[in-house]
């Protein structure tokens, strides 16, 4: 417990000297890691359009490495919008709109839910935006019995990672939300019509038939592996949460997010969103830092890392319990 304290006084006297060091892009590895994830994601779509011919095996095994490189695209794309990709905030809304519809989420819509993740995350008063929903016990306990079928239904990991990611980005991101003005419903109406377009001009090139087979199990292999990621970055054992005149953003930052150490490979695709410990402390680094940021400072090396197996264990939690101030399982209660 000492150790822990120790660390985080440490961590509080310097962290912003430490992501002053880190916070600014890049601009040549910014462009060759747009290179490097969208130009290999075109040639494997091409190379599943004439894999139709020989073998839909073939294809479906080649959408794997398709949504890869498409899981890809989106944090470069999520980098984007929060200006940490370019110093220019025009040159990340010009590279970050078309790469949200490579991956079917409209940028000006999606980032600003986003930046209010950023700003609440942890905080048990202001959930709802851009976060799995996540009830406490007592408010699960005073539900009706539907709307607990409801919540568990939801909160069940066939459909919570199985089914919703689809939904999201299919469905989900083409629909207002009451609080938009004007301006931003222009904004998603246009992407969602620039998505149509975009989709019809394939469809005329190679047919509906050959679209559907292609993209639907890309996009479907993303999105679960996306909403994956998200799950297990807020959703773990040891997560902190608290209520809003206890809630403190730089330690909600390393406490309520995780550190989920992955293979190299795994790491290489998915953006290093992995440390995101560090990236909610300070969403300005563009993720080809964070691996370094965490490399040389031993105040994010004390936190401990989720890996695959161990984040198996955060499908079980379903509510947080304020008494005891985690997160717990149906039967706990």
């Amino acid at each position: 417990m000492s150790s822990d304290k120790n660390a985080m006084s440490e961590f509080n006297t310097s962290w912003v000297k430490v992501v002053m060091r880190y916070n600014f892009p890049d601009n040549f590895k910014s462009w060759w890691q747009v290179v490097n994830s969208v130009v290999p994601y075109i040639a494997i779509w091409v190379l599943m359009v004439y894999s139709l011919e020989y073998s839909y095996w073939l294809t479906l095994l080649l959408s794997v490495f398709a949504a890869g490189f498409l899981v890809r695209i989106f944090i470069v794309f999520h980098d984007c919008g929060h200006g940490s990709f370019f110093k220019s905030e025009r040159l990340n809304r010009l590279v970050g709109i078309p790469l949200g519809l490579l991956s079917f989420t409209p940028y000006h819509r999606w980032h600003r839910d986003h930046k209010e993740h950023h700003a609440t995350v942890g905080n048990l008063d202001k959930r709802g935006v851009g976060d799995v929903k996540t009830l406490t016990v007592e408010e699960y306990q005073s539900l009706s019995k539907w709307k607990k079928f409801g919540y568990r239904f939801y909160r069940n990991p066939i459909f919570l990672i199985g089914v919703a990611p689809l939904l999201l980005f299919l469905i989900q991101y083409r629909l207002p939300k009451s609080y938009m003005n004007r301006k931003e419903l222009v904004y998603l109406h246009l992407s969602n019509l620039a998505l149509v377009l975009g989709i019809l001009l394939v469809i005329w090139a190679i047919g509906w038939k050959a679209y559907l087979l292609i993209q639907l199990p890309v996009i479907y292999l993303a999105s679960v592996h996306g909403v994956w990621l998200f799950y297990v970055q807020h959703q773990y054992e040891s997560v902190k949460w608290e209520r809003s005149d206890k809630w403190d953003y730089k330690t909600i930052a390393i406490q309520g997010s995780s550190y989920f150490k992955l293979p190299f490979i795994l790491k290489w695709f998915t953006g290093n969103i992995g440390f995101h410990h560090i990236h909610h402390l300070s969403p300005t680094i563009p993720n080809y830092k964070l691996s370094k940021c965490h490399k040389e400072n031993p105040m994010f090396q004390d936190i401990k890392p989720i890996t695959f197996f161990s984040s198996l264990k955060s499908l079980r939690l379903r509510l947080w319990d304020e008494k005891k101030q985690r997160l717990v399982g149906f039967n706990e209660i």
